[in-house]
C-alpha cells in the first residue's frame, strides 16, 4: 500500500476536522450569497478553495467554518449575523452532505452518517462590539469558537499584527474568555499578540486553541506560535491547528511579502490596495523576483515541531482556504489533505498520530470545553460587566 492509499484509509475512519475556512467570506465577496451563483454542490474550483466534491476528495469530516468580517465594517455585529445565515443557508441546502454540529457528540454523529459536521467560528473579537450579551447572542446562534482579534487590536486585546496597546488582555478581556468559558464557546488564539496569548491561558479554565496558525520556530511571523505557548498547551489541554497560508509557513515567503509591500509603498500605494494600478505594480515586482513557493513538506515540517513541542495531543490542521490568495504546492485547495497525510506517513507518524492530528484532538477539545462550561455553569450566572466598568 502506497503513502497516499494509507492516507486515504485512514480518512475514511478519522476525516479531518479543520479549524478554519473562509468560504462564507469568499461567498459575500464574489457573489453577494447568491448560492446559486456559486452551488457548492458542484466543482467550484474556477473560483473557490471550497466545494462539497472536494471537502469529499480530501477527506474532510469537520469544518469550522469561519463567519469573520472586517475590523473596519460599519457594523461588525449585523455583518456576523449576514455570515452566520449564509452558513444556515448552506446546511439547508446540502442536508446530505453538510450536518449542523453543536457539540462533540453532534460531531461523532456526523462522522457515523458519513456526513461534514459543519460548526461556526467567529474571526475577531470586534465581532462582539464590547458586550458580553452580544457574545452570548452568537453562542445562542451556533459559535463555537471565537478568535479574539484579526489584524487589528480591540478595545481589550492586542492583536500580533497591530502596535501593542493593553499589553495582552485588559481586566474586560479576561472577563470575556472567562465568560467564553462559561458558555463552552473556544477561546480562539489565533492572530493575538503573543502576549494575548499568554494572558488568555492564565485567565482560560478550558482548553484554547488556534484555529490556523503554525510555529514561530520554524518561520518567524508574528501570526505564528512561539514554543513556550506551544509548550503550555499541554497543561491547558487545548491545540494549535497548522495553517497552509505561505507567508505564514515559509520564512523565504515572509521576507518576498514584506519587499512586495514596502514596493507598494515606495509607490505611494497601500500594501493591500488591489486596483489595477496597484496590481500593475504588483505584477512588475512579481516578474523581476518571483514569489517563493511552499510545499507540502513545509506544512510538515510545522507540525514536526509543534508535535515536539505541545505534544500529538495538541496538534490540528486549520487551512486557511478561501482565505489566502496563495496555496502550497500540493495543498492547492481542500482535495489535498490527503497529500499531507502522506507525507507524514513518510516521515514515520503513526496512523494512530494521525488520528489525533486528524480527528480525535479536536473532538476532545471541544468535549472538554462542555464539560468545563457545565461546571461553570452551576455556580457562576451569565457575566454583565461592561468595558466601562472593568477597564475605565
Amino acid at each position: 500500500m502506497t503513502s497516499q492509499e494509507a492516507a486515504r484509509e485512514l480518512l475514511r475512519e478519522f476525516p479531518v476536522v479543520d479549524g478554519h475556512n473562509d468560504l462564507p467570506w469568499a461567498l459575500r465577496e464574489q457573489v453577494r450569497y447568491d448560492l446559486d451563483a456559486r452551488d457548492i454542490a458542484a466543482d467550484q474550483s474556477a473560483h473557490l478553495h471550497t466545494d462539497i466534491p472536494r471537502l469529499r476528495a480530501g477527506g474532510v469530516g469537520a469544518q469550522y467554518w469561519s463567519v469573520y468580517v472586517r475590523t473596519d465594517s460599519p457594523d461588525p455585529v449585523a455583518a456576523t449575523l449576514e455570515q452566520i445565515d449564509c452558513v444556515r443557508q448552506l446546511l439547508t441546502r446540502h442536508p446530505e452532505d453538510l450536518r449542523p454540529a453543536l457539540t462533540a457528540a453532534d460531531m461523532e454523529a456526523a462522522r457515523g452518517q458519513g456526513r461534514i459536521a459543519s460548526l461556526m467560528g467567529a474571526e475577531g473579537g470586534h465581532s462582539i462590539a464590547n458586550s458580553l450579551g452580544t457574545l452570548r447572542g452568537l453562542y445562542g446562534l451556533g459559535v463555537r469558537y471565537m478568535t479574539l482579534t484579526h489584524n487589528d487590536n480591540v478595545d481589550w486585546a492586542d492583536s500580533a499584527t497591530d502596535e501593542p496597546k493593553a499589553g495582552g488582555l485588559t481586566a474586560f478581556g479576561r472577563e470575556v474568555v472567562r465568560e467564553m468559558n462559561r458558555l463552552g464557546m473556544l477561546v480562539d488564539l489565533s492572530h493575538v499578540a503573543a502576549t494575548t496569548m499568554r494572558d488568555a491561558l492564565d485567565a482560560s479554565s478550558a482548553p484554547v486553541i488556534f484555529s490556523h496558525s503554525s510555529a514561530r520556530a520554524v518561520c518567524d511571523h508574528p501570526r505564528n506560535v512561539p514554543d513556550d505557548v506551544l509548550e503550555r498547551l499541554r497543561a491547558n489541554g487545548g491545540m494549535a491547528m497548522v495553517t497552509f497560508v505561505p507567508k505564514f509557513v515559509l520564512q523565504a515567503a515572509v521576507d518576498w511579502t514584506a519587499a512586495a509591500d514596502d514596493n507598494m509603498r515606495a509607490h505611494g500605494l497601500h500594501h493591500l490596495d488591489t486596483t489595477p494600478e496597484a496590481m500593475k505594480v504588483h505584477r512588475a515586482f512579481e516578474e523581476r523576483k518571483p514569489r517563493p513557493v511552499a510545499t507540502v513538506a513545509t506544512v510538515a515540517d510545522h507540525l514536526d515541531h509543534m508535535r515536539e513541542a505541545a505534544g500529538i495531543d495538541h496538534v490540528g490542521i486549520g487551512g486557511d482556504y478561501d482565505g489566502t490568495a496563495f496555496t502550497p504546492d500540493g495543498l492547492a485547495d481542500v482535495s489535498g489533505y490527503p497529500n499531507l497525510l502522506a507525507e507524514l506517513l513518510d516521515r514515520g507518524w503513526s496512523k494512530a498520530d494521525l488520528a489525533k492530528l486528524t480527528w480525535k484532538n479536536a473532538v476532545r477539545v471541544l468535549d472538554t470545553a462542555e464539560d468545563v462550561a457545565r461546571g461553570l455553569q452551576a455556580t457562576r450566572p451569565p457575566s454583565n460587566a461592561t468595558i466601562e466598568s472593568l477597564d475605565g
